[in-house]
């Protein structure tokens, strides 16, 4: 009687999901916080398709529920924001480093607003802690080499610029001249910041 030889076992392969997947699923979620900006979380799922140019199924196989995509929109916004702060204490003096991330704070916090609540109550990790722990962190690290250099007040916070930052923008989401009253109104912050 013969035997046959097997070889060890194997295990499933760990495949990257194909380039065409990946570009989906990055334009779903470009597309995903341009209609939730406009629209609020509640957007409809098939406008998101629409405007990144694919069906609703193609959608579903990437974020099986609203709740899904809610929460990579919301973490992809977390992870941008914190590696652009890394670039930016690479590229700019500490003052315009910290003044370039908030102005960018602000002009996000308009996209987060409709996700924020919903997403963070979705990403409460198991010490209780949100999600965006790390963009504060990241922003801290601006603030201290600011700080450091002169360039921003000793008694100034992270959490104190990012409640200012998205204040103007909700201060002024209505305005006819929204940018031009969002940047006055930031100027006058990072005057006020200033030692």
């Amino acid at each position: 009687m013969s035997t046959t030889e097997q070889g060890p076992p194997t295990t499933p392969s760990l495949r990257r999901p194909r380039a065409d997947a990946q570009r989906n699923a990055a334009r779903l979620l470009d597309a995903a916080r341009e209609v939730f900006a406009d629209q609020g979380s509640d957007a409809s799922l098939e406008a998101i398709a629409a405007r990144a140019g694919v069906g609703i199924g193609t959608l579903y196989r990437h974020f099986p529920n609203r709740d899904a995509l809610v929460e990579a929109v919301f973490r992809d916004t977390i992870d941008a924001s914190c590696q652009r702060a890394e670039d930016l204490l690479d590229e700019l003096e500490p003052g315009e480093a910290l003044a370039a991330w908030l102005r960018e704070q602000m002009h996000g916090s308009r996209a987060c607003r409709g996700l924020g609540a919903e997403a963070m109550i979705m990403m409460l990790d198991e010490n209780g802690n949100p999600a965006c722990d790390a963009m504060r962190q990241s922003g801290a690290k601006l603030l201290a080499r600011a700080q450091q250099a002169g360039s921003a007040r000793a008694d100034t916070n992270v959490d104190d610029l990012v409640r200012l930052v998205n204040a103007i923008g909700v201060a002024t989401e209505d305005a006819p001249d929204r940018e031009a009253q969002a940047d006055r109104l930031f100027a006058l912050m990072m005057d006020g910041m200033r030692p």
